[in-house]
Formats: structure tokens, C-alpha cells, sequence
């Protein structure tokens, strides 16, 4: 650009810049597109019917998917639907319109959201870039959303978005990679005011979590495992609470 700039001089370079411009643009809009829609995979076409493809066994199980059999899925589906029902018990809003934009940050193999039984929500199914398993392409063949996403960065949304957040295992799966306050600032900014956030952990990494999310003005409740008091996993439900800073001299 300083040769350019030494040609053309300094009143005719921003000159230059914009033809420059509009040669690319130009030649970028009559040039013509390769096709770039991904062909169906010859396993689509065993794909049932939404909603039976749910529960159905994806292709790619019956294919064959490292660490995921035919087993494994119809285990973890059985285990989710205890899971859906102990939290519609604690919330009895689950599952009805006021949760409408629902996240799972660790979405597994997606049954959270297959066995959430809401036509009124949908949910992001997050598969985090660390997790031992890929799992999006199942969660894809079950007919819900999903997407690839490494916690310890932002997430790419508005702010508010999510009126419930899903987190299964999230911060023990993190636990030396980022802050656990890092992960707890992204959720609070992606959670709208008054939005409710269920996490599944160890007791250990939860009473960590409770204490930061105090400070975060969540309110929040330490619930026992289905199975029992003597199971080290528990559950954390909390609510993001409406506040607003008070002004300067205003009093208490």
C-alpha cells in the first residue's frame, strides 16, 4: 500500500482502494457457484418419520460408531427419561411453554432433548470439542440441532437467549482446562432474567459452583441424586434473579 500510495499519491489511494473494491466484488458476484449442498448419505434413507425418529436407533449406531451400540443408546435413553421426569417433579414448568429456548451443554446423545416431550421448546444440543465421543451426527439423525462448542469460550448468541440451561457433567469435564467462573459468567449472560439453570455433578465440583453463583445472585437449591443420598452425584437448580443496580446516594 506505500508503493501505491507513492504511485497514485495520497488524495487518490482511498480513490484506488474503491475501485480496487469494486473489481472483487464483481468478479466474486458473476463468478460461478460450485454446488454445496452435502448429498444425503446412503444411511438417510432408513431415517423414520419425525417425531419416531427420536427414539428410533440412528444409521450410524447400526453402522457402527465407536464406544456407541445399539445397547449403550437404548440405555441412555431410559436413563434420561428418569432424569426428564425427576426434574419435571422439582420444576413443574418443565416441559410446558414457559421454557421455550432450552440449551444442553453436554448433550451426549441428545436424550435430554428427545425425551423433554415439549412441542413448544426446541433445544441447541452442545456437543463440547473435549468430550470423549462425537456424538453430533446421532444427534443429527434423531432429527434435533446441535453444534460443536468449547466451553471455555464464548458462546456465539445474544445475550438473554435461553430460558432454561441443561448441564450434565459440564463443569467436572472442564475441571482443569478453564475457570469453573468463567463458565458461570458465560451461562448467566446467555440465560435471560429469571431463567432456570439445572446442573448434574459431582457433590464436590457443585458446592464450588453454589458458592460462585451466590455471589452471581442465583438462587439455588442442592438436590439429591433419584438413587439416593449416598450417590455422589447431585443436582443444582438455580434461578437468575431480576436485579438492577441502585444510583449513587439513593438509599437502602
Amino acid at each position: 500500500m506505500h508503493a501505491i500510495t507513492r504511485m497514485v499519491g495520497p488524495a487518490r489511494c482511498a480513490t484506488f482502494k474503491m475501485q480496487m473494491t469494486s473489481v472483487t466484488f464483481l468478479y466474486t458476484r458473476y463468478k460461478k457457484m460450485e454446488a454445496c449442498i452435502t448429498p444425503i448419505p446412503e444411511g438417510a434413507q432408513q431415517l423414520q418419520k419425525f417425531p419416531k425418529r427420536l427414539f428410533a436407533v440412528p444409521p450410524r449406531i447400526l453402522e457402527g460408531t465407536p464406544g456407541v451400540t445399539e445397547e449403550v443408546y437404548e440405555e441412555d435413553k431410559k436413563l434420561w427419561k428418569k432424569h426428564v421426569d425427576t426434574y419435571k417433579r422439582v420444576n413443574k414448568l418443565i416441559g410446558k411453554s414457559r421454557y421455550r429456548n432450552i440449551m444442553d451443554m453436554n448433550a451426549g446423545l441428545g436424550s435430554f432433548a428427545a425425551v423433554l416431550d415439549s412441542p413448544g421448546s426446541w433445544v441447541m444440543n452442545v456437543v463440547p470439542t473435549i468430550s470423549e465421543r462425537n456424538t453430533l451426527g446421532i444427534i443429527y439423525e434423531r432429527g434435533l440441532i446441535g453444534i460443536y462448542h468449547d466451553w471455555c469460550e464464548a458462546f456465539s448468541t445474544y445475550p438473554r437467549t435461553y430460558d432454561l440451561i441443561h448441564a450434565s457433567g459440564v463443569f467436572s469435564l472442564y475441571q482443569n482446562k478453564c475457570d469453573l467462573e468463567d463458565i458461570l459468567l458465560e451461562m448467566d449472560r446467555i440465560l435471560r432474567p429469571e431463567g432456570t439453570v439445572i446442573l448434574r455433578d459431582n457433590v464436590e465440583v457443585l458446592n464450588k459452583v453454589r458458592r460462585t453463583v451466590t455471589g452471581m445472585r442465583w438462587k439455588s437449591k442442592l438436590l439429591d441424586h433419584e438413587d439416593g443420598p449416598l450417590v455422589p452425584e447431585k443436582l443444582l437448580i438455580a434461578v437468575k434473579t431480576y436485579w438492577v443496580g441502585r444510583e449513587e446516594g439513593s438509599s437502602s
